[in-house]
C-alpha cells in the first residue's frame, strides 16, 4: 500500500483539528448532564428522580466514549507531528486512506481491527 501523500496528510490534519474542537466542545457542553443527582424527596417524586439517574449514568457512559474519542484524536495528531501517522500499530502497513477519511483517529488497519474485534 502506498503512503500519504503531502496534501492527503494536510487534508486529514485539518479534520483532525476541526475533531479536536468540536469532541472538546461536546465534552465541555457535557459536563453538567453527568454531574451526581440530587436525591432530595421534597423536590421530585422517586420515578422522576429514577429517570434523573438513568439519564445521568448514560450522559456518564457517552461523556466516557467521548473522552476516549478525544483522547485518540490527540494522539493521531501527535504521531502525525512526529512523521507516525497513518501506519497501523499491529502490522506496520499504511492504514488506507479511505479508512483513514472515515475515522482519522484509527490507529489499525482494517483487516487488524477486524481481528482486535474478534478477540473482544
Amino acid at each position: 500500500m502506498k503512503a500519504l501523500n503531502t496534501a492527503n496528510l494536510e487534508q486529514l490534519r485539518h479534520r483532525l483539528l476541526e475533531l479536536q474542537t468540536e469532541i472538546g466542545e461536546r465534552l465541555s457542553n457535557s459536563s453538567e448532564a453527568s454531574k451526581i443527582v440530587t436525591l432530595d424527596q421534597t423536590t421530585v417524586g422517586r420515578i422522576s428522580r429514577m429517570d434523573a439517574m438513568q439519564q445521568q449514568n448514560m450522559a456518564v457512559s457517552t461523556r466516557g466514549k467521548t473522552k476516549l474519542r478525544y483522547q485518540k484524536v490527540q494522539a493521531a495528531l501527535r504521531a502525525m507531528a512526529a512523521n507516525e501517522y497513518g501506519y497501523c500499530r499491529s502490522c506496520d502497513e499504511s492504514i488506507p486512506l479511505r479508512r483513514l477519511l472515515a475515522q482519522p483517529e484509527a490507529t489499525l488497519c482494517i483487516r487488524c481491527q477486524d481481528n482486535a474485534d474478534r478477540q473482544q
